[in-house]
């Protein structure tokens, strides 16, 4: 079933897939170990999509993702093919899981769960058995979602019609906002603000995002913040190394220029160069806006430019990768900036698109747990700093933020560290839009708003085009690495569902 057969003779069903970041990787291998010929086409010179990475003066920066959360579905990924985690990278746990700088004060936040009840309690009388009721609703949350929820492929509301669902739906406060329901259990802002950050990279406002997100708040807590030694591109390598091993073909530096279209049934591709590829398949795990409007006719476009316009995007990012060449004080693996006014940015991000007037950001510092990602006694750092999509990009403008960042990032630590940059390269809008062809150079996707989740994201399928499936952070199940990582399997499942009809 899994072939095809013309005039007596015998071919694999051969499927392309375009692009080679955690979603299209995922599907590659699923569909290989199901028996499909699969090619892999990526533009860049390395594999990995937005989670690549690049070595300058003897420090390695990823690109892209740098919180490793939800380590269970790394583990199920690689025991759908026998393989564990450990047999290609080693993790660690974060203790302190991350660092927050408030206006007033620094706190590690510790892995340890009684340890960090004990910090709320010191907030807030009465904070550590709250957050005990409130871990328990978000575990059931987790749970349900990701055994039940994550997994479908969004294609129609029957999906959930499913007894476990419909008995759990008030259970998951899919109808309450993130904000009013954190604020039931909780009133003091640091407790908040903390609950509250996951959302920030969601892409919408506590106001905005359903309470169901509390899940992350369990993946979080309960679960963990991790790191690869080596890096996030670890997993990238691991999943590579697989997919080869599975006999999937990567090519790389092949820029998909169109996906030709027969008669409503997909028939191949061409790459830069007019080089045509013939195809039975093809996954666009390219970003879905570009993949619509760039590489298919418009007759077989599933959705109008104004459906586009009218999608609330996850944010962007003006991301600066930094060398030191000094050993800094006071600074953990994970670090974030939250003494400034969190609901200003946020506004300023979703609500009245422009660079912010007193923004928040993250410093991810890898080299504070592993040596291996920056020369002996150098800093490896990242600094982020979420931004509105589709706004103004320019190097004036990034010159001046990152002068704002580090004015008061070295005033919080007390050190300088300007003057021991020996590597700087700024990362933004107009980057994302070149690199990845990202819609209006979007980091993170969609927003994951009620009327942006399930069935109501782009699908995975075109009606309108035989044999052509989505995979990524624009489709189910949404932005964030372990979603990438579901994604592909959920497509390469309904590539293979369809062809056993």
């Amino acid at each position: 079933m899994l072939i095809k057969t013309i005039e007596q003779e015998v071919f694999m069903i051969k499927v392309g897939i375009i692009g080679s970041g955690f979603s299209s990787l995922s599907s590659a291998c699923y569909l290989a170990q199901s028996g499909y010929e699969v090619h892999i086409f990526e533009q860049h010179t390395n594999v990995g999509g937005r989670a690549r990475k690049f070595t300058e003066h003897g420090f390695t920066f990823d690109m892209g993702p740098s919180w490793y959360w939800m380590p269970g579905v790394f583990e199920n990924f690689f025991a759908d093919f026998g393989k564990k985690v450990s047999d290609y990278y080693t993790l660690q746990r974060l203790d302190p899981s991350y660092q927050v700088f408030f206006k007033d004060s620094i706190v590690d936040i510790p892995a340890d769960l009684n340890a960090l009840k004990e910090l709320f309690e010191s907030w807030e009388p009465g904070s550590a058995k709250a957050l005990d009721t409130f871990l328990v609703e978000a575990a059931f949350k987790y749970k349900l979602g990701m055994e039940k929820i994550v997994l479908k492929p969004g294609k129609s509301i029957t999906e959930f019609f499913d007894s476990e669902i419909i008995l759990g739906a008030l259970k998951m406060h899919i109808f309450s906002s993130f904000d009013s329901y954190t604020k039931k259990f909780f009133k003091d802002d640091r407790i908040l603000k903390l609950l509250e950050f996951p959302i920030l990279f969601l892409g919408a406002t506590a106001q905005t995002t359903p309470a169901l997100y509390s899940l992350m708040n369990y993946a979080d807590i309960k679960l963990g913040t991790w790191y690869p030694q080596g890096g996030m591109h670890k997993i990238v390598e691991s999943m590579e190394k697989l997919a080869r091993e599975l006999g999937v073909h990567i090519h790389l530096n092949s820029k998909v220029e169109k996906i030709h279209v027969v008669d409503g049934k997909v028939e191949g591709i061409s790459l830069e160069g007019n080089k045509k590829i013939s195809l039975d398949k093809v996954v666009a795990g390219a970003d879905y806006h570009f993949v619509e409007t760039k590489l298919l006719e418009k007759k077989y476009r599933k959705y109008s430019d104004s459906y586009w316009e009218s999608r609330q995007m996850a944010p962007s990012s003006l991301i600066f990768y930094l060398g030191i060449n000094k050993k800094l004080e006071r600074v953990q693996h994970h670090s974030l900036f939250f003494d400034e006014e969190f609901d200003l940015h946020a506004q300023e991000i979703y609500t009245d698109p422009k660079w912010p007037s007193k923004p928040l950001f993250y410093v991810c510092t890898p080299s504070v747990t592993d040596n291996t990602v920056a020369p002996e006694g150098c800093e490896n750092m990242f600094i982020l700093m979420p931004l509105a999509t589709g706004i103004e990009d320019n190097e004036v403008l990034r010159e001046k933020y990152y002068s704002i960042i580090m004015d008061r990032l070295e005033n919080r630590i007390g050190q300088n560290i300007r003057d021991h940059v020996v590597f700087k390269k700024s990362y933004a809008i107009k980057d994302f839009k070149s690199d990845y062809n990202a819609f209006k150079g979007n980091a993170y996707g969609l927003a994951n708003t009620l009327k942006q989740t399930a069935v109501l994201k782009p699908s995975i399928l075109n009606k309108k085009v035989s044999g052509l499936f989505y995979t990524g952070q624009l489709t189910v199940p949404g932005p964030g690495v372990p979603p990438a990582i579901i994604s592909g399997k959920i497509v390469a499942q309904e590539l293979i569902n369809k062809d056993l009809v």
